[in-house]
């Protein structure tokens, strides 16, 4: 889903690149919420992903250095995910989509069912 070329058109076009994909927000989230998680307590927190999603969110999210990947060199092995500092400002950016959602989630879901309806019509 990322970009492979190193310009973007906009701000926007940067942080969606960032944070495109159902899962990638779901997991800022998670880690925002709950700190430092293992993987398969985000697996189980974010109901629907599978597992290959996930690590290919992880793997983009850590590559643009929005979550740190810590692995413990222990038995068994534990590896633990967090965000960066630089992922804590993206979370604050998205604090005003997230209360936009909220505010306007009953309209939407009412909108969705209205044209599910229409179309089973």
């Amino acid at each position: 889903m990322s970009k492979t070329c190193e310009t973007f058109v906009c701000g926007i076009d940067a942080g969606i690149d960032v944070v495109g994909g159902k899962w990638k927000v779901l997991i800022l989230w998670e880690l925002h919420h709950h700190g430092s998680m293992r993987f398969g307590a985000l697996r189980r927190a974010l109901v629907g992903v599978s597992e290959k999603m996930l690590i290919q969110h992880l793997r983009e999210l850590e590559r643009d250095e929005v979550v740190h990947r810590e692995a413990y060199h222990e038995v068994p092995p534990r590896v633990e995910y967090s965000l960066t500092d630089y992922g804590k400002t993206l979370n604050d950016a998205l604090a005003p989509l997230g209360a936009w959602g909220s505010d306007h989630k009953d309209r939407l879901e009412a909108i969705r069912r209205r044209e599910k309806e229409a179309a089973a019509t």
